[in-house]
This record gives structure tokens, sequence and C-alpha cells, in this order.
């Protein structure tokens, strides 16, 4: 995944000129996992650019440029840092475009790695996708693989509001991918059937696509059921008519995501079950999540994590008489 982002940026700073990047050693050392590696070379300073380490200057300054017609893309190293730039987020950024009557609008980019998995310190592996849920004017995006990773960031540029587009650390080297090199994009709002299935769907974004696939196998084996796995690939606003469109046909499903419980893209997924799908649910709907605490040392994270074996039993579960 970080080729394919890193080709993806490549492509916009060469497609327009109004494209700059900026973000902590994002310049020479092409960031804390490399995904602008050689773009400054390439482009140079004045489009790929360093910046303090000051989070709530780096969205700021861009919220600045994008009213002003530049197309910025920041970077923030952990999304567990976010918090230090959500007043320009949140209250600037995404209401831009209300506030000033639609005279306005904020084609802002803020790309962040989070996730856990990978062993990380505290505040780097936090997920909160939940806490940027309720921001009206902020879509949230959140890729599972290579492909969709460059397709998506590209319509996330493309688009004339901000967008928050989250990484998962664990996929950015877990598997390799072949991707076009040409320019291409993937709309946001719009899931994706990766696996198709008649008894069950399950719902999923991130590095939990894989845990739900791997599921997926092992009850088609076990429990001899074919299981529909949906990619939410933009948790904000969410596709319904994708969600929809499934439990009416399972009448089963099971939301998977990393992040704490309450409150989250999980609840809200459920939520739309149950107030569109009633008369179609054979069972109600499960959650596979993190749990509501803190994110935990690396020494108990694997615990903390769905497993393939939580949403194996989650699948029991909602398959019972």
């Amino acid at each position: 995944m970080i080729e394919a982002l890193n080709n993806a940026l490549a492509l916009e700073l060469e497609r327009d000129e109004r494209v700059v990047l900026l973000g902590q050693d994002i310049g020479l050392n092409g960031g804390v996992f490399r995904v602008t590696d050689q773009l400054q070379r390439r482009f140079g300073e004045r489009r790929v650019f360093d910046t303090p380490l000051a989070e709530s200057a780096i969205i700021g300054t861009s919220v600045g440029m994008a009213v002003y017609g530049l197309r910025p893309i920041a970077e923030i190293q952990f999304a567990g840092f976010l918090f230090l730039g959500m007043s320009q987020l949140v209250t600037q950024a995404a209401r831009m475009r209300f506030r000033s009557g639609g005279a306005f609008s904020c084609p802002l980019v803020v790309r962040s790695p989070y996730g856990g998995g990978v062993r990380t310190p505290e505040l780097h592996s936090d997920s909160l996708e939940g806490v940027f849920l309720q921001t009206p004017g902020l879509k949230v995006v959140i890729p599972s693989n290579p492909y969709d990773a460059k397709g998506l960031l590209a319509a996330a540029v493309a688009d004339p509001d901000p967008v928050l587009f989250l990484e998962n650390i664990k996929l950015y080297r877990s598997f390799r991918q072949e991707t076009p090199e040409e320019y291409y994009t993937v709309p946001l709002g719009k899931a994706k059937t990766v696996q198709a299935g008649d008894d069950v769907s399950v719902f999923a974004y991130g590095a939990m696509v894989p845990v739900a696939l791997e599921a997926a196998r092992q009850a088609q084996q076990e429990l001899g059921i074919s299981v529909e796995v949906i990619d939410l690939r933009t948790v904000w606003p969410l596709d319904e008519e994708a969600i929809v469109s499934s439990v009416e046909k399972t009448g089963r499903a099971v939301v998977v995501h990393e992040a704490p419980r309450a409150g989250g893209i999980g609840a809200e997924v459920t939520a739309l079950i149950n107030e569109r799908c009633l008369y179609s649910l054979l069972k109600p709907v499960a959650r596979v999540t993190g749990y509501d605490t803190p994110y935990p040392v690396p020494g108990v994270e694997d615990y903390y994590l769905p497993t393939p074996a939580k949403v194996l039993a989650a699948l029991r579960q909602v398959m019972e008489p």
C-alpha cells in the first residue's frame, strides 16, 4: 500500500500545480513510513515541504491554503495526534461550506496512519474514525488494499470538501497487489462487496477486511454457511444502500472494527439496519470490536484486536436458530 499511495501522490503533483504536500519530516525523509519518499526531490521544496512538530499549525495552515485555491494534502504522523489539530479540522475545515453559506469550500485532505497490531506505543495505534463520525462536513475514508488506497486518495483530492484519509499501519506492507500506473479514482461513499454470500453479511473496513475474509473462509468450512463480506471503504458517510441491500438478502449481520465499541461505526451500522431492515432481520446484529478502553500496551494488544476466531464466534451466534 505504501507504493500505491506514493504513486497516487506523485500523479496528483504532476496533474495539478495547486497540489502541495506538507507535514512533519515528509520532505527529505519521506515521512515516518516513507509514503512521500522521493517526492520532494522530484517536485521541489515549494510543493513538498516539512513543517514544525505542530499538528494544529499543519491543519490550520492547510485550511487557509485550501480556502484560497490550493489543494493541500497534509500528513499527521499518527492518528492519535489528530486531537492536537481537532479545532482546525472540526470547527474550521469541516464547517467552511456551511459557515460561508456555500461561498467557500475547503478541498483539504488530511492523511494519517492509524490502527494496531504492530506494537507501537500509546497514541500511535488509536482508531479515531468514530470520533469524527459526528463531524458534519467531513468525509472519513479508510482503504483496505493498495488498489483502493490509490483510487480513493485520488478521489479525496478531487473532492471539493475536506476528507480525513486514514491508512491502517498494519496494511502498509502486509501484502502486495498490482495497481495500474495511470490515474484512476475509486468513488467516495461507495462500499464494495469483496465476497458474495447468502446466509450472513459481514461489514468491515481497513485491516478488518482480511480478518473478516478469513473468518468467512473458516465459517464456510466449519459451519457450511455462505458469508457476504462488504468493505465499507468510506466510513462516513456510509453507503446505506449497499448495507440495506445485503442485509435484506441475508437476514443476518455482523459488524467488525478495531475501534472502541461505544458510539462507533458498528453502532451506526447497527442502528441503520434496525431502522431500515427490521422485517428482514432473523437475529440481532452482532458487533466484534475493540474495547471501550484506551488502546492497550503492546504486550496485550493481541487480546484487544478482533481476530478471525472472534468473528467466527459472532457468526455462530447470529446463525443460531
